[in-house]
């Protein structure tokens, strides 16, 4: 079977299923944009998009579909000539519906099956939008736009055969007549890199090393960021520290925005949350590592007594479950996409996002009574390999999902 797997950023969620799908015999081809230089061992085409100047006093509520239909034509003409020069014809197309890349994928190779990884469906009422009260209300213009950002999303699925979302919150947020086309999937964690190691360790950039029994509090995000709870969990610190005057606090992420509006005043958040608190913080103690390798991520996992996890009602990150993987004490925000995996008391520990003191409490307490939380500790991991391993669950699941197709 010939199966073309399209992302922007290849290979994304196709991470373990396309190398997956050559070992079984298939021929894969990836389409990804010009600006992505990763090298996965996937036969790999590129195309060069040019995202389209655009007025956002005259486009408004259109601005978003006209930057992703746009990215769609590019994509199109690109696997057109394709077609042309080659006589390429897949017998599916798996893709990424957030960029527009597979809009009109149908057009070119209507005898192709077409799936489309549908991540999220963008809602005004709900979600995301008007749930933290510092980003402003949500008014209608708020509801309008959210739901205008939606239009590619809803268009990508109308035209495909079928649909894959991570988690079941996640397939919710579309409509019920599209929420019918979708199976939930997680994209899987490997449980044997992700499993406790008591002989874990890491070295900080200052030289300390860190090693699993240790007092270490973690926080993890692709970006430090009000949708991933950045703030509210630099705000609790100032009294955990001054509880636990071993503890020590290691945030990973980086500067960038990866959802949500950046600052208004061209700072970063990292510094507007920091500069908030960093008067109460014994900074020594507090070590922000920006972005880092894979392994390192893995390792500090391992060491962690006690790991906060935050997001609004959005994308579940994968670095949660691949902490409970661990063995790590995941403290998790009380919100829709955390409550589908951890159960408060049983599996980890649920709070409320905007409660500060109730987040200062149960860090320290995490921290204070280590022994206490071996058990959830313990069943975090079981749910994982219960429900998201990657090599017995997931990843046979995907599989099953693209040669269900085979012609």
């Amino acid at each position: 079977m010939k199966v073309l797997l399209v992302h922007q950023n290849f290979p994304g969620q196709f991470l373990h299923l396309a190398p997956e799908l050559a070992r079984r015999g298939h021929e894969v081809l990836a389409l990804t944009d010009i600006r992505n230089k990763r090298e996965t061992g996937i036969r790999t085409l590129r195309y060069k998009h040019d995202a389209p100047a655009v007025d956002p006093g005259a486009c408004r509520l259109g601005r978003n579909y006209t930057q992703q239909s746009d990215r769609g034509v590019t994509v199109a003409r690109a696997c057109l000539q394709l077609r042309k020069d080659t006589g390429y014809v897949p017998d599916v197309i798996f893709g990424h519906s957030g960029w527009g890349e597979t809009l009109f994928l149908k057009e070119v190779w209507p005898e192709a099956k077409l799936i489309v990884y549908a991540e999220f469906y963008y809602r005004g009422r709900g979600a995301d939008v008007g749930f933290d009260p510092e980003a402003g209300a949500a008014g209608f213009d708020q509801v309008m736009i959210a739901q205008g950002r939606a239009a590619h999303l809803g268009q990508a699925l109308l035209h495909a055969d079928a649909g894959v979302s991570p988690t079941d919150w996640q397939a919710s947020t579309y409509p019920p007549a599209l929420r019918q086309m979708i199976e939930v999937i997680f994209d899987g964690v490997d449980t044997d890199a992700m499993r406790p190691d008591p002989a874990a360790q890491v070295t900080l950039p200052d030289g300390r090393v860190l090693r699993a029994g240790d007092e270490v509090l973690t926080f993890v995000n692709r970006n430090l960021e009000p949708y991933r709870g950045y703030h509210t969990f630099m705000r609790a610190l100032p009294d955990v520290l001054a509880a636990r005057p071993a503890a020590q606090v290691v945030i990973v992420g980086g500067d960038e925005v990866s959802y949500g509006p950046a600052p208004k005043d061209g700072r970063r958040w990292k510094d507007i949350h920091l500069d908030e608190v960093k008067d109460r913080l014994d900074l020594s103690r507090v070590h922000f590592l920006g972005k880092v390798p894979y392994p390192t991520f893995v390792s500090l996992m391992q060491v962690s007594r006690a790991h906060a996890y935050l997001t609004y009602p959005f994308v579940l990150s994968w670095s949660m479950l691949e902490s409970m993987a661990a063995g790590a004490l995941v403290i998790g925000s009380d919100t829709a996409p955390v409550r589908e995996v951890i159960r408060h008391g049983e599996n980890g520990l649920l709070i409320d996002f905007f409660d500060i003191a109730g987040w200062s409490r149960t860090l320290t307490e995490a921290l204070a009574e280590p022994e206490r939380f071996v058990p959830l500790r313990k069943a975090a991991r079981q749910t994982v390999l219960e429900r998201y391993d990657l090599r017995t669950i997931c990843l046979p699941q995907m599989v099953r999902m693209v040669e269900r197709f085979v012609p």
